[in-house]
């Protein structure tokens, strides 16, 4: 974490700890939207100062907003202002960076407290944006707020990186379901059961010959030369030889010219798609080259390319998470229990779930990985299976606890700037 970072969490901290009951805050809560935001300005006593203020979403409208601050802070003797946001969507980043770059105190307020707040404020779920930001100020007037991190530009571009491959993997994942659920399942099913994984040749067949009465009239040797790029042995030989055979009995729906041309729409989509991956991953490995940490999380059993750079881009800055609770908080890895009117011994903590889903899901593929593959892992599994074998699921159980251990080493490798050594698996 650099200097700035460092004085602003000190300083954040610091609000914390003396916002309740002082009387030198000017409490600003602003309620974001799209064109225009709207500021609540009052005091941590509960009085309000300026109920209402309409700015626009520009530079002109942030100096609006500033300046009235500064008025309000005169009149009323006020030392500091606190501007609290309620992150939505990208729409809070620009007034938040220009609020940074001019040395604002400035914190987050989440979505979930802000709905229970509206609840203990109001007694109804009714909203409105003047309502918001009143909302905003008083959770910040309670401390109940989080710390605004201003990452650096390379890991806001990694991160944006990998935001694109996530929507560009459903994208690929829809419209192969388009294909195999619309298209195959309805003209040729019987190779929907000999899909395999040879992807290649599976959109070959869907954009040259998915009619099953185009592949009989056909010869084989025909066949194999239309849907392949080049021969890949007897394997390859093996499977089209199956599908050419079940061409014969197909129970498949004769194709029109509309259904050509959507298979052909279809498969060129999802090429192109495969295609922009790729590409994508590529630029993610380049972008990740400018990170010391990415090497070394490299070298940690499971760990790829795609699941390095998750935890690399989500942990950020590691010198700000005070322990390892803080980290596996961040991925929702955390135990949690509703222990009220029951007891202890008979509840069951599960995991929250609260945190980020992509890095959650990234670590238990590498605990898989790692306890297959990896000796050291294989026995610290094998140990938390002892006794417990028997057990519906906890073979599942016990992979989710190994990801949170992976994620532990990985931040502490991060924090210590060491590579990964087999003895951080026994540590405690």
């Amino acid at each position: 974490m650099n200097k700035k970072e460092i004085t602003r969490y000190a300083q954040f901290c610091q609000f914390r700890e003396n916002i309740r009951g002082s009387r030198d805050y000017l409490i600003v809560g602003i309620d974001v939207a799209k064109d225009r935001h709207h500021a609540f300005f009052g005091m941590t006593t509960g009085q309000t100062l300026l109920r209402r203020l309409v700015f626009d979403n520009s530079a002109s409208g942030f100096s609006k907003l500033v300046k009235r601050a500064g008025q309000l802070m005169r009149q009323h003797g006020l030392k500091r202002v606190v501007y609290g946001l309620e992150p939505t969507g990208n729409y809070h980043k620009p007034l938040a960076n220009w609020l940074l770059d001019r040395n604002q105190l400035l914190v987050l307020v989440s979505n979930r407290s802000i709905a229970d707040n509206r609840q203990t404020l109001y007694g109804r779920w009714d909203k409105n944006d003047t309502k918001d930001s009143a909302n905003v100020a008083d959770l910040v007037c309670q401390a109940k707020c989080q710390f605004y991190e201003h990452v650096d530009s390379r890991l806001e571009q990694l991160r944006s990186l990998l935001s694109l491959r996530r929507r560009l993997k459903k994208d690929e994942h829809r419209l192969r379901m388009q294909i195999r659920t619309g298209l195959v399942c309805k003209h040729f099913p019987e190779l929907d059961r000999c899909w395999g994984k040879s992807r290649k040749e599976n959109l070959s067949i869907v954009r040259w010959c998915l009619d099953p009465r185009q592949i009989v009239q056909m010869p084989f040797n025909e066949f194999v030369l239309k849907v392949t790029a080049c021969d890949l042995g007897l394997r390859q030989h093996q499977r089209l030889k199956a599908i050419y055979d079940v061409a014969a009995d197909s129970i498949g729906i004769a194709m029109g010219p509309a259904d050509r041309y959507q298979a052909l729409v279809l498969a060129e989509h999802l090429r192109l798609k495969e295609k922009q991956l790729k590409q994508l991953m590529e630029r993610i490995a380049i972008a990740c080259q400018d990170f010391t940490h990415y090497p070394l999380l490299l070298t940690i059993p499971g760990f790829g390319p795609y699941i390095s750079a998750i935890v690399l881009a989500r942990i950020g800055e590691p010198e700000r998470f005070a322990g390892r609770k803080q980290v596996l908080r961040l991925a929702g890895l955390d135990l949690s229990a509703k222990r009220s009117g029951k007891r202890s011994k008979n509840v069951m903590p599960v995991l929250s779930k609260r945190g980020n889903i992509e890095l959650r899901y990234a670590l238990y593929q590498a605990s898989q990985v790692a306890s297959c593959r990896n000796d050291t892992f294989r026995e610290l599994f094998t140990r938390y299976l002892t006794g417990r074998e028997k057990e519906p699921g906890i073979r599942k159980k016990m992979r989710v606890k190994l990801a949170a251990k992976l994620l532990v080493i990985a931040w502490t490798m991060m924090k210590n700037n060491t590579a990964f050594d087999a003895s951080m698996v026994l540590a405690r």
